[in-house]
C-alpha cells in the first residue's frame, strides 16, 4: 500500500505546533490578539523573496552590460567571425510511439440513449437502498489483548464496515480525499454466503448515490455475444461509468474468473472478463 499523502500535513502541523506554540504561555491573553513578532517573522519571508527577483534582474542587466562593455574594449564586434557550417536539417524523430486512443464506439449517440441500452440489456441494475451503518456488527474489544500475545485476530464485522467506507466510500465522494489518499482501484469482498457483501456493495452505492453496474458472468451470459460484443458493452460500461460518476462495478464470484476448469454444467462462460479485468488491475 502506498504510505498516505496526509501524513506529510499532519508531521508538518505537529513541528509547527513544537516549534511555535508548545511553549508559548496563552494564559494573559484571553482575548487572543494577534502576535506582531510571528506576522514580521512570516512576512519576512515574503518579503525577502521578492526583493531578491528584483535584486536578480538587477544583476542579470548588469552583468549583461558588463559584457557589453568588454566586447567593446576588445574591439569585438556582433555578426562577424567564422560561419559555421549548418548541418542538414534534423528531421523531427519521435522517440516511440503514441500510445492508442480509445476509439469511440458510438459517437453518434447521446450518454442518454447509452444509459438506457445498458438499463434495458439489465447490465445497469437498480439497488436496494441501504446505509453503511445498516450492516450491524461490533468492534473486537479482545483485538488488542490478542495482538499484544502475538496473535492477529479475525477481522469483526466493525472493521469491514470502516475498511468498506475508508477505501470505496469517502474517496469517491470526497474531492480531497480521492486527491491525496492512497489510490484504490478495486476492492474484494469475500465470505461465506449469507454474511451481507452483496450489501456492502449496495449500501456503497446508496451512500454515494452511484450508478450499479452488473459485470457477474451469470448476468452478463448471452448479451453483447462474442468478441465484437464484448468490446461493444466494455465501451459501453466505461463510457456511461467516466461520464456520469460515481459508478461502481460490480463483479460477483469474481473467484470463478480465474478457475482453471470450469465445470461443465456451467453455461455462464465465468472467465469471458480475464483478460480486462487482469489488464485493468496492473
Amino acid at each position: 500500500m502506498v504510505p498516505s499523502m496526509f501524513i506529510p500535513g499532519i508531521e508538518e502541523a505537529s513541528s509547527t505546533y513544537e516549534d511555535i506554540w508548545k511553549q508559548r504561555d496563552e494564559t494573559e491573553n484571553f482575548q487572543q490578539k494577534y502576535d506582531a513578532e510571528l506576522i514580521k517573522e512570516l512576512k519576512r519571508g515574503e518579503v525577502e523573496s521578492e526583493i531578491r527577483i528584483q535584486v536578480d534582474d538587477l544583476m542579470r542587466q548588469e552583468l549583461k552590460n558588463l559584457k557589453a562593455a568588454l566586447q567593446k574594449d576588445m574591439g569585438k564586434k556582433g555578426g562577424k567571425g567564422s560561419a559555421k557550417k549548418k548541418g542538414g536539417k534534423k528531421k523531427d524523430k519521435k522517440g516511440g510511439k503514441k500510445g492508442k486512443k480509445d476509439k469511440d464506439l458510438t459517437p453518434d449517440r447521446t450518454i442518454e440513449s447509452l444509459y438506457e441500452e445498458l438499463v434495458k440489456e439489465g447490465i445497469l441494475v437498480q439497488y436496494p437502498k441501504v446505509k453503511i451503518s445498516d450492516y450491524m456488527g461490533e468492534y473486537s474489544y479482545l483485538g488488542t489483548t490478542l495482538r499484544q500475545a502475538n496473535i492477529e485476530p479475525m477481522p469483526s464485522l466493525s472493521d469491514v464496515r470502516r475498511v468498506v467506507t475508508e477505501y470505496g466510500v469517502l474517496p469517491m465522494g470526497s474531492q480531497t480525499v480521492h486527491e491525496t489518499a492512497p489510490h484504490v482501484k478495486s476492492i474484494m469482498i469475500a465470505g461465506p454466503h449469507g454474511t451481507g457483501k452483496r450489501m456492502l456493495v449496495n449500501a456503497m452505492c446508496s451512500e454515494l448515490g452511484a450508478n450499479l453496474i452488473d459485470l457477474t458472468a451469470e448476468n452478463i451470459c448471452g448479451r453483447y455475444p462474442g468478441k465484437a460484443g464484448l468490446t461493444m458493452l466494455l465501451h459501453l460500461v466505461m463510457k456511461v461509468g467516466k461520464l456520469l460518476q460515481p459508478t461502481v462495478i460490480y463483479i460477483g464470484n469474481a473467484e470463478k474468473t480465474f478457475i482453471k476448469k470450469v465445470p461443465k454444467n456451467d453455461m455462464s462462460d465465468p472467465k469471458r472478463l480475464k483478460k480486462e479485468t487482469t489488464e485493468d488491475n496492473q
